[in-house]
């Protein structure tokens, strides 16, 4: 289950794939907040604040052992 929510893995290195989860995520939210599902819309703003903290604050991805520099 640790595999399903890592999003420090390599797979997110690239920047339209972070910014593409974080923005279905928020807009879904909007979505469901214009239909009033307020849970569901907390849900998915909360998933999509996460994302974003993880995306663009902490983002640390683990590198494959390759040196690119080189």
């Amino acid at each position: 289950m640790g595999k399903l929510f890592d999003v420090q893995s390599p797979f997110f290195i690239p920047l339209w794939r972070r910014v593409l989860v974080v923005a279905v995520t928020l807009f879904w939210a909007l979505v469901e907040l214009s239909r009033g599902s307020l849970g569901w819309a907390a849900l998915f703003a909360a998933a999509g604040l996460w994302c974003a903290y993880q995306f663009f604050v902490v983002f640390d991805p683990p590198r494959d052992g390759t040196d690119d520099e080189n």
